[in-house]
């Protein structure tokens, strides 16, 4: 089954069937889909959720990363990962389409006004893997969980489904510093960047959140945050000025925050 325009809600719904019958897949790229799709489809007595989208998108992961990421459930990626495999400040996570893009952008701002914060990158694609072994026997363990996602720095977590499915894989786990941004039924007949603003899934929210989550930057990052609240307010006038997206968020390229 394929999912590319229905309610959020459904990757909560399924995710309450018993694990040993259900993936659910959020690719965030061609690339990514097209593994998932190797391993979908070879899969037998299983119903496979997949999250993708229709139009163009960035590709983030080459075949060879995607078929990685797809195997594994989720990645550290460490080109847009400033940690150097070290203990991170923070770590920006992400699930799904528009919620990687908003993601990476996020962490480009961030790195280009704070370069010195340790910034730890993980993408999911197989979401039930988050769960614990005790409820889904395809969960990562403790360790492995702890690992991605440490025992207490806070994680920024980009999501394409509601926030409560997130917060329930988090709470058998030992790190509860969760701020998840996924759908909160806030929408309107709006343009695709908007859409992300209304549910704080855009790079401006989460770029924000996570330098306030971060201690020792809550004062030096007011700045910051207020900068993020400018762009916020510019958006919103432009879209109502232009109806289209401002050509920061539409003309927005990757740019290298861990050169090799």
């Amino acid at each position: 089954m394929v999912n590319t325009h229905q309610d959020p809600g459904m990757l909560t719904h399924m995710a309450e069937k018993k694990g040993k019958y259900v993936r659910e897949y959020t690719p965030c790229d061609t690339n990514t889909l097209l593994a998932v799709g190797d391993k979908a489809f070879t899969e037998r007595n299983v119903i496979n959720l997949i999250v993708t989208s229709k139009h163009p998108r960035f590709q983030w992961f080459t075949a060879d990363e995607a078929h990685e990421l797809v195997m594994n459930g989720l990645k550290y990626v460490d080109w847009a990962s400033t940690d150097q495999n070290a203990e991170p400040d923070v770590v920006i996570a992400s699930a799904g389409t528009e919620p990687t893009t908003e993601a990476m952008a996020a962490v480009s701002i961030l790195h280009e006004t704070f370069p010195e914060l340790k910034i730890r990158t993980i993408n999911v694609v197989d979401i039930l893997r988050l769960r614990s072994p005790e409820i889904d026997s395809r969960g990562l363990s403790d360790e492995e969980f702890d690992s991605f996602f440490t025992k207490d720095k806070p994680v920024i977590f980009a999501f394409h489904g509601f926030e409560d499915l997130l917060q329930s894989m988090f709470f058998n786990r030992h790190n509860h510093n969760l701020h998840p941004h996924g759908y909160r039924e806030e929408g309107d007949i709006t343009t695709p960047f908007d859409m992300r603003v209304l549910n704080h899934l855009d790079r401006f929210h989460l770029a924000k959140d996570a330098i306030m989550q971060v201690p020792g930057y809550k004062e030096k990052a007011a700045p910051f945050v207020q900068k993020m609240d400018d762009m916020i307010n510019k958006h919103n006038q432009y879209i109502r000025d232009n109806g289209k997206d401002m050509l920061e968020v539409t003309e927005w390229r990757w740019k290298d925050v861990n050169p090799k």
